[in-house]
């Protein structure tokens, strides 16, 4: 039944299988290089977006249960360790990317929660979600999506507790330290207004990644069938033991959510890449963009960027030699 969820429901194998006939009975040879991208593309393009539109709807209806004053309520409640608990599982239930999780951030902060709580939020909330868990689970199987998850919670308690110890209240923007958090009345709505804003967000998110998620596919299409497979293994391949330091510094300048790295991850591992080295350019693709980066600076003060950019990046590199050690248990 595990395997069937996984090839069938999530991986959608019988898509891939309909496609391949399909382009085969138009003449196409899908084991070229072409027909091989062309069926690589539609197929992948196809399943992430039938896996997104499904995800966001079903995220969206979770987060209508969670609004920022809500989220507030429930981390005010919570002291110390607990607390930055709380708040890297309620970053799994938010926001889709770093750039979108930068206002909570703020919101939170204005708010006075400890800044290693808001810190544990903000690291968690582009890194792990259920998205990513259903994702990697229909690509890489549940054991690996499932010590992501964990390990990305890890990565968020750890650093919010590393820099709530630090002490560097003052490393935010004065104008956020300053500022006076307001207390907005909790909205209620009925079923109808949930399924309702959960189908306009499904609407707003495609809109907004779909681009990306169509160069990413291309680009794993190109990487699938073009590339040829000792680069791959040269460069992010056990013969390379400082592959996951490159892939970090890599994915850092990207801007992309999980949705949208999918298939060019997807590509790398089917080439000869070690998982770790392709699970931490996810980590760091989705947690520390550049945009990302940029935002945040203008919130919170150098010396904090800094120490913050620094765990996280310690962090991944750190996940992704875990999962390189130990591929073997997971694939």
């Amino acid at each position: 039944m595990g395997s069937f969820i996984q090839n069938q429901i999530l991986g959608m194998l019988w898509l891939k299988s309909l496609i391949g006939k399909m382009l085969s009975a138009f003449g196409l040879d899908v084991e070229s290089r072409f027909g091989g991208s062309l069926h690589f593309f539609i197929y992948d393009v196809i399943k992430i977006t039938i896996l997104l539109f499904v995800l966001i709807f079903l995220i969206s209806y979770v987060q209508s249960y969670f609004p920022p004053e809500r989220s507030k309520k429930i981390l005010s409640h919570c002291k110390g360790f607990s607390a930055r608990i709380i708040a890297a599982l309620l970053g799994t239930v938010t926001s889709f990317c770093s750039c979108s999780s930068i206002p909570l951030f703020m919101g939170f902060t204005t708010a006075g929660l400890p800044l290693g709580v808001t810190f544990s939020f903000l690291i968690s909330s582009p890194m792990v979600d259920f998205a990513s868990l259903i994702l990697l689970t229909s690509i890489f199987g549940w054991k690996i999506a499932l010590a992501y998850v964990v390990l990305g919670l890890v990565i968020a308690v750890a650093g919010g507790t590393i820099i709530e110890r630090l002490h560097m209240e003052d490393q935010v923007a004065d104008f956020i330290r300053n500022g006076k958090g307001h207390s907005l009345e909790e909205e209620k709505l009925s079923q109808k207004q949930r399924l309702f804003s959960a189908l306009k967000s499904v609407g707003s998110t495609l809109k907004k990644i779909f681009p990306y998620i169509l160069l990413s596919v291309a680009v794993g299409a190109v990487i699938h069938n073009w590339i040829p497979e000792s680069w791959i293994v040269s460069l992010l391949g056990k013969k390379n033991p400082l592959g996951v330091i490159l892939a970090v510094f890599v994915g850092i300048p990207m801007y992309a959510d999980i949705f949208a790295c999918i298939s060019i991850s997807e590509s790398l591992l089917m080439k000869g890449a070690l998982l770790g080295v392709v699970l931490s350019f996810m980590m760091a693709v989705t947690t520390l963009s550049l945009p990302s980066l940029i935002m945040i600076k203008k919130v919170i003060k150098t010396k904090l960027l800094v120490i913050f950019v620094s765990i996280c990046v310690v962090g991944i590199i750190i996940v992704g030699y875990f999962f390189n050690f130990f591929e073997a248990i997971f694939l």
